[in-house]
């Protein structure tokens, strides 16, 4: 399960993670492991965005949950717990959001493009709304990683600013504005969620459909590199106390990788301190033998470390 929390979290939402176990200290009261993945806010602070827990046979036990088993024995079960929650909506908006509001990833969001038709100044209102139909139904029978490009058209009586702000604010990934102009020249005017709200640019009518799947991929890609690169620079590797205590006093954040040998009242030293946890002992990479900047036992691998949400 944690690998189906962390490909959705990562090829849906757009949100690297770190998959590890957790520690003695932070693990789930009763579980005898638990696992989760860590996402990094644009903050610096971490979000535990999903566990999985093996809860042994503490809980069946505890519940009286019995099988018989092939030797027609019976005998207590052995169980799992896990799940995601709504923190994720959180994550997804700390982890994209701007100044301006939502940006949704293409893959995640329920609607992919806004056609604003652009009618006040024209001769047939008429013929523009046309132009923006057929335009909404030649993308609406494209296929998108599973679905069809679901496509609004927003002919609301109000200012454009006021509407333009609104599907900005809401985070969906393509604008496309319709005038006469642009209906003369069998284009539209693409801006996208991705960029700032002024970066917008003319594309005819028929590149802009035979693209469109490319740029909604471009730009979950982008999303996710972006996010990544912000997880990568604010990560690092330390190797005292010192400097490990000087990182993450006061506002300081981000993630730190270093080594620890696993004693719970360090951890709980650590927490009381600076409010910073062992967010998890990483399943993947940073498994190096060293020593804990702590108490300098000896250490299986570096662990992750963070200021938590």
């Amino acid at each position: 399960m944690l690998d189906i929390y962390k490909d959705f979290a990562e090829n849906t939402m757009a949100m690297p993670v770190i998959t590890g176990e957790k520690s003695e200290g932070e693990r789930f009261p009763g579980a005898v492991d638990t696992y989760s993945i860590e996402a990094m806010m644009q903050d610096g602070k971490a979000l535990q965005s999903g566990t999985s827990h093996f809860l042994g046979q503490n809980f069946s036990k505890a519940q009286d949950i019995s099988f018989q088993n092939a030797n027609k024995e019976v005998e207590f079960a052995w169980t799992t717990s896990w799940g995601v929650s709504t923190r994720l909506i959180g994550g997804l908006i700390m982890t994209h959001a701007d100044d301006d509001g939502m940006v949704l990833p293409p893959r995640l969001a329920p609607s992919h493009i806004v056609i604003i038709p652009i009618t006040f100044k024209a001769d047939d209102p008429e013929t523009i709304l046309n132009y923006c139909h057929k335009l909404a139904a030649d993308l609406g029978v494209i296929n998108y990683h599973g679905r069809s490009i679901e496509v609004e058209i927003d002919n609301r009586d109000i200012r454009g600013g006021e509407k333009t702000w609104g599907w900005i604010k809401k985070g969906i990934p393509i604008r496309l504005e319709v005038g006469p102009r642009d209906m003369e020249n069998d284009s539209v005017f693409m801006a996208r969620r991705d960029k700032g709200p002024k970066e917008k640019q003319g594309v005819p009518r028929n590149e802009f459909i035979e693209n469109v799947t490319s740029i909604l991929d471009e730009m979950q890609q982008g999303l996710f590199d972006r996010a990544l690169a912000r997880r990568d620079d604010a990560t690092t590797l330390l190797d005292s106390k010192d400097a490990f205590y000087k990182h993450f006093e006061g506002d300081g954040c981000g993630f730190v990788y270093a080594h620890f040998c696993g004693d719970p009242a360090v951890e709980e030293e650590i927490k009381t301190d600076l409010k910073v946890t062992l967010r998890c002992i990483p399943l993947h990479g940073h498994d190096e033998e060293g020593t804990c900047i702590f108490t300098g036992q000896p250490s299986k691998q570096r662990v992750l470390w963070a200021k938590a949400y």
